[in-house]
């Protein structure tokens, strides 16, 4: 397990985002409802690879953390203590990360101990798909005209 710094209070500010246009809806956060945040954690920045950007306790009984995926713009929280998070273990379905090379994402991820099922071709998009511990899924994503 990588050493991460304990959770705190304070959440840093970051000057590098960018501002929020006018009119714009900017998806950025998508909760992932998971049995035990240490765990889940450490397989979504240990295993798939995501940035650590905010391991906080605002107040008893009430933790978050923010993981991003590398690149994207695009979030997820896990969190505990907060009713409006507050959704079944293991039921967020089909959440996709776009990739460049499905294959060599694919063994990357299996090198790391992820169960990755083999690349399916579906119409001339590829698919390879996983869960996290607590079942969530995910697929891997390859348009290659992108």
């Amino acid at each position: 397990m990588t050493d991460t710094p304990a959770p705190t209070t304070e959440v840093t500010q970051d000057s590098g985002n960018p501002p929020v246009p006018p009119g714009t809806l900017l998806l950025e956060l998508v909760p992932v409802p998971v049995t035990d945040i240490e765990r889940a954690k450490a397989f979504y920045q240990d295993k798939i690879g995501f940035r650590l950007d905010v391991d906080v306790n605002p107040k008893p009984g009430v933790r978050i953390v923010q993981l991003t995926p590398p690149g994207s713009a695009c979030s997820i929280t896990l969190a505990e203590g907060l009713a409006t998070l507050d959704m079944p273990p293991g039921t967020l379905r089909g959440l996709h990360l776009v990739v460049a090379d499905i294959e060599a994402s694919r063994a990357e991820l299996v090198e790391r101990g992820v169960e990755v099922s083999e690349v399916e071709d579906l119409g001339g998009v590829f698919y390879a798909y996983f869960a996290d511990p607590d079942g969530n899924t995910w697929c891997l994503q390859h348009m290659p005209w992108r």
